[in-house]
């Protein structure tokens, strides 16, 4: 007679967030927290006067992003 053998779970995965949190609200939560700022300059909700100052920022903070050749 065949036994299956049980499935151990790892000790650690009673430690990990279930489910996975939404990134719009941990965006939130660190602005109103942290006044920390995660934009994308994608952002559908950002209009082109938005999304150009976020670029300028980036790039004068960060250097401007770099082209891949293809």
């Amino acid at each position: 007679m065949k036994v299956p053998t049980p499935a151990y779970r790892c000790a650690l995965t009673r430690l990990q967030p279930d489910p996975r949190p939404d990134p719009e609200q941990i965006k939130r939560e660190g602005w109103r927290d942290q006044q920390i700022l995660v934009i994308s300059p994608d952002d559908a909700r950002l209009d082109w006067v938005e999304r150009e100052l976020l670029r300028r920022i980036g790039d004068r903070l960060y250097g401007p992003k770099e082209r891949r050749h293809g």
